[in-house]
C-alpha cells in the first residue's frame, strides 16, 4: 500500500456494499484489524467517518469487495497523509461564539434492510469538535422520518454542548435541505406518532 497511487476520495461513490455474495475473504482477522485501525484514524480524519461506517456492518462474513473498499480508503489516507483537525484560535473579542452544526441522512440507502445512513457534524466557530456518522436503527418510512431522527439527534448532540457551555449562552442553528422536516420542527406541538 505504500507504492499505491493515492485515491481523491475516501469511497467509491458509485459503491454499493452488499453482503450478499460467496467470495469470503480467507482471513477475516486481518481485515477487522484494518477496519479497527480506520475506526481510530476517524478521531482525526473526520472525512473518512461514512466510508468506516459502512465498512464497519460486514466485520462478520467480509467479502472481497469489502476488503477492496478499505483497500481504496487505505490508498486514500495514504494520499492525504498530510490532512487532519486543524484547530484554530477563536478571537472571542472579535467575533461571538456561536455552535452550528450540519446533518443529513440517505433514505433507505442500504439495499440489504433499507435502514438510513445518517451523519453529522457539530461546529464550535469554525472548529469541528463533533462528528458521526451511523446506520439508523430502524426503518424510516419516508425521508422525512429519516431527516428528522438525525435532526432530533443531531439537537441532543448541541442540547449536551450547550449544557457544556450554559454560561456563555451561546445560540446555536441545524440547517436542514428537507421542506417537510423544517415544517415537521417548526410546529408547536409533536405528538408521539411524529
Amino acid at each position: 500500500m505504500i507504492q499505491s497511487k493515492g485515491a481523491k476520495t475516501p469511497m467509491v461513490s458509485t459503491c454499493k456494499l452488499t453482503n450478499e455474495g460467496s467470495n469470503y475473504l480467507p482471513n477475516p482477522s486481518h481485515y477487522r484489524s484494518i477496519v479497527g485501525v480506520l475506526q481510530y484514524a476517524t478521531l482525526t480524519r473526520p472525512e473518512i467517518c461514512y466510508a468506516v461506517n459502512k465498512v464497519c456492518q460486514f466485520m462478520a462474513a467480509p467479502l472481497e469487495e469489502h476488503w477492496q473498499a478499505v483497500k481504496h480508503m487505505l490508498r486514500y489516507l495514504s494520499g492525504t497523509i498530510t490532512h487532519g483537525l486543524i484547530i484554530k484560535p477563536f478571537p472571542l473579542k472579535t467575533m461571538s461564539l456561536s455552535i452550528s452544526a450540519f446533518c443529513d441522512a440517505d433514505w433507505a440507502s442500504d439495499p440489504t434492510d433499507r435502514k438510513s445512513t445518517s451523519g453529522s457534524c457539530v461546529f464550535l466557530g469554525s472548529n469541528i469538535i463533533s462528528w458521526w456518522s451511523r446506520k439508523q436503527l430502524c426503518v424510516a418510512r419516508s425521508s422525512t422520518e429519516a431527516e428528522y431522527r438525525i435532526l432530533a439527534y443531531t439537537a441532543a448532540e448541541l442540547l449536551w454542548i450547550q449544557f457544556l457551555l450554559k454560561e456563555l449562552q451561546v445560540p446555536f442553528a441545524i440547517p436542514s435541505d428537507n421542506l417537510s422536516t423544517v415544517q415537521l420542527c417548526s410546529q408547536s406541538c409533536l405528538t408521539l406518532q411524529n
